[in-house]
């Protein structure tokens, strides 16, 4: 967990940093009150500072003397300050701080901690910056390795649609207008043909001062558009708040896609992904096999133990499927019912696999409480009939599931 450095002298705003950050999961607060004491926790060699939230004026460094100690030792730095002026902004920003905020309230120190949390989610965010222009494309990623984002640099957009397609991890670009080959508005048009690039986030910048160039940016499919020159603040505010609608679409996303109690993809996930693969396998007349499976006597769990054991289990199969058919696609279906697919695998292949992970989950117990372990097995039926569609071959394998059932349970079935 990441470790952050407070330094605050005020007993009242200690207290609200210390309430507001109480329930903080990605990183844990260490505070200090004064400057001597903030110098030893650094020199500790036990404390490794992800990055710092610090009053600006404290009783032995009353001219942000603190500010300076935290950027020399290259420490990502929040100032929390009292006053505000045009001058003091400007010193601040040249310093090279992550942002500065007005102790104005509750509100004020919330979207300190939040900038704390944006920070952590931007270490493991990639940006390409697209630009001709080897001074601009160095002072862009100046300013958003400040926010720890790591950068990828192209010098038109031929480059930048290489740099997309080598890493998929990318999700902002920064694109000026004025490149040779490829400039931006076609850079734009081409990222946008691509679905698999629906989710990132475009900014256009620009020093042509044609008035209309925003919206054209816009309607060709970027999110944002920003004029040279352009102030840091601004800058990181664009930014920041573009990655933010960004983020929340992929919660929502993962939301749809996720099944809530196991965390593993639900039926949604594998019908869209699924029904890629077997699309795949179909038109090119290639190999796949379709596990369903079925948690055997899982009522009865329900039933003598109550559904917080039967979350456990299904928690518990999730994870060991999961785990043991990274390779695949692997979904909870409904209820206690889980599926599988293995592209380019025969069906005793399949079965094989599906088989040991049978012999895998009969030899162990699940610990439901300190007193309490149950031992789990399943049922499975193995198709590689494919039918007309998925979910006709997971039908087919569904028939052999009841089979194994009739059969005894614990047993898996194949064509």
């Amino acid at each position: 967990m990441h470790q952050v450095l407070v330094v605050e002298d005020s007993p009242i705003v200690q207290k609200i940093l210390r309430h507001l950050t109480a329930g903080a999961h990605d990183f844990r607060p260490v505070f200090a009150e004064t400057r001597a004491e903030a110098e030893l926790m650094i020199d500790n060699l036990e404390n490794h500072f992800f990055c710092a939230l610090v009053d600006l004026h404290l009783p032995d460094a009353p001219d942000g003397e603190v500010v300076e100690i935290m950027l020399d030792q290259g420490i990502p730095t929040i100032v929390l300050t009292g006053k505000f002026d045009e001058e003091l902004q400007t010193d601040l920003v040249a310093k090279g701080i992550v942002d500065y905020v007005l102790k104005e309230g509750r509100f004020s120190y919330e979207h300190a901690i939040e900038m704390v949390h944006r920070l952590i989610a931007n270490e493991s965010t990639e940006v390409l910056v697209a630009d001709d222009s080897l001074t601009a494309r160095s002072h862009l990623r100046k300013l958003l390795e400040l926010q720890l984002f790591k950068v990828w640099e192209a010098e038109d957009g031929g480059q930048a649609i290489d740099t997309l397609k080598q890493n998929s991890n990318i999700k902002m670009l920064i694109t000026d207008y004025n490149m040779p080959n490829m400039d931006g508005f076609e850079l734009v048009r081409e990222v946008r043909k691509h679905p698999e690039w629906s989710n990132l986030v475009i900014l256009g910048i620009s020093s042509s001062e044609e008035s209309a160039l925003s919206a054209k940016f816009i309607k060709n499919g970027a999110d944002d558009f920003l004029t040279k020159p352009f102030c840091p603040e601004e800058f990181f505010c664009r930014v920041m708040r573009n990655m933010d609608t960004q983020r929340l679409y992929e919660q929502v996303r993962k939301m749809a896609y996720e099944d809530y109690l196991t965390r593993i993809p639900n039926r949604r996930a594998l019908f869209e992904k699924g029904g890629v693969l077997y699309e795949r396998a179909k038109s090119k007349k290639s190999l796949l096999a379709v596990a369903m499976l079925d948690i055997d006597y899982f009522k009865r769990v329900n039933d003598e133990y109550g559904h917080e054991a039967g979350d456990t289990v299904l928690q518990f199969f999730a994870t060991e499927l999961q785990e043991t058919f990274y390779r695949f696609l692997v979904a909870r279906t409904g209820g206690e019912e889980f599926c599988v697919l293995f592209p380019g695998l025969k069906n005793d292949q399949a079965y094989t696999l599906v088989d040991a992970f049978r012999s895998q989950i009969a030899s162990q117990s699940v610990q439901i409480t300190e007193q309490l372990s149950l031992d789990v097995t399943f049922s499975s039926g193995v198709s590689s009939v494919m039918g007309h569609n998925l979910e006709e071959q997971m039908h087919n394998a569904d028939l052999l599931l009841y089979r194994a059932k009739e059969a005894g349970r614990n047993i898996v079935v194949g064509d």
